[in-house]
């Protein structure tokens, strides 16, 4: 028996018991976001009753017909517990509409030919077997049709976001359409890098927030000293503006700070795209980053923060965002029926600089970030060719052990730069 579940799982069998495991490690990074939604949505049968009546009376999702922005009125938002709750229906939706998608558009993709080779299953039984690409354009497409219809509601009562909701569709929907390219015709990089840059043009255009930051303590006094600006200060106020009074607390970048923003997207796209190559892993660090981003959101919206707006939008954007991943994780969990490819890379990349740039909270946004910093600092001298760089940095399947290992290459001392 030893010997055949050994057998088994070098072919890639999953057992029940390890399908049951990995739904429970699935939910594991949504439970804190888990409770906290929970204790915001409060008593739900109030808030679908109350759908109910406005659904009855005419008065949709609170808002009289009279109430409206036209009229130079103010519209009146409704509960934020209502609000959570239809995001969290529509998400739901999203979750089963994409699970049950995937498995019937995979046959699409394989009768096309957009399918490769699993590298992390050679030496195992099933290495040879055509594996679907390019299947984020399931779930990211669910993920448009759940944030349209979430944004219908949202920017009724939020007039003032309408903006903000359609460049963040025109920024998702341009990246989500150059992933889908670029797996079906292999685009070179100087495009992936400079492409994402004009996809955050709309995002930088309806910003509207601060562009100010605060200063570590440390450095304050490299800015301002004896009340007067140092000849660093001096040099950089070309760039930026030093808040002399403050002592050189508050530095407002300006354009500075817009063109952070910019490289935040370029970054946020290929970050998750370089962080791949394994069952799960883009998914899987979507997911999770996903729920820690959630969790942030509705830390500020439970604390009634000034930016409590902003992150009620983000959290609406991760909700769908949450659902559909989690879906798509479950067919690219190991041993994966299909492959993200670069259509889900970039889009859940856009859809993280979308969430941190609208929201407002783009440098927090880098700390749910630090795998990946970490990941590209580490792999900085072989993506400039300082050190030899094999077309697929991937780890080696054993299928002794049904366990991956650090694969190793040959290499010379002339491939070396120094």
């Amino acid at each position: 028996r030893a010997e055949q579940a050994k057998s088994r799982k070098a072919m890639g069998v999953v057992e029940g018991p390890t399908k049951a495991r990995d739904a429970v490690l699935s939910i594991l990074p949504f439970l804190p976001a888990g409770f906290l939604l929970v204790d915001l949505l409060d008593d739900p049968v109030p808030i679908v009753r109350s759908w109910l009546t406005y659904g009855l009376s005419g008065d949709w999702v609170g808002i009289s017909p009279e109430h409206s922005s036209i009229a130079g009125e103010e519209v009146v938002a409704p509960p934020v517990g209502s609000q959570l709750l239809a995001y969290v229906i529509v998400a739901f939706l999203g979750y089963l509409a994409t699970s049950s998608l995937v498995p019937k558009i995979k046959v699409y993709t394989l009768r096309k030919g957009i399918c490769g080779k699993d590298l992390g299953k050679r030496g195992s039984s099933i290495a040879d077997k055509d594996v679907p690409e390019a299947l984020g354009i399931v779930p990211g497409a669910i993920f448009m049709i759940c944030l349209i219809l979430c944004l219908v509601g949202y920017a009724t009562s939020h007039p003032t976001k309408l903006l903000d909701c359609n460049s963040a569709l025109l920024s998702i929907c341009f990246m989500l359409f150059l992933g889908f390219t670029d797996d079906v015709l292999d685009w070179p990089w100087r495009y992936k890098l400079f492409l994402p840059s004009v996809a955050s043009l709309p995002l930088l255009c309806c910003y509207n927030g601060s562009t100010s930051i605060v200063m570590p303590i440390q450095m304050r006094p490299m800015l301002v000293r004896d009340g007067e600006l140092t000849a660093l200060a001096k040099v950089a106020q070309h760039f930026v503006t030093v808040d002399e009074n403050d002592n050189g607390r508050i530095v407002n970048l300006g354009f500075v700070y817009l063109i952070y923003m910019g490289m935040l997207a370029v970054f946020c796209t290929n970050a998750i795209n370089i962080y791949a190559g394994i069952n799960g892993l883009e998914a899987g660090q979507s997911y999770v980053m996903g729920c820690a981003v959630l969790l942030h959101n509705l830390i500020e919206i439970r604390l009634g923060t000034a930016s409590s707006e902003n992150h009620l939008f983000s959290a609406m954007i991760m909700l769908s965002f949450i659902s559909v991943t989690l879906a798509l994780l479950r067919h690219n969990w190991y041993p994966a029926s299909v492959f993200v490819g670069d259509t889900f890379c970039y889009f859940a990349g856009m859809t993280f600089a979308v969430v941190g740039i609208l929201g407002h909270f783009s440098k927090t946004l880098l700390l749910f970030f630090i795998p990946q910093i970490i990941n590209f600092i580490w792999s900085m001298p072989q993506l400039f060719r300082l050190v030899p760089c094999p077309r697929h940095r991937l780890p080696k399947f054993n299928p002794e052990t049904g366990l991956m290992e650090p694969s190793t290459f040959p290499c010379s001392k002339d491939q070396y730069r120094w």
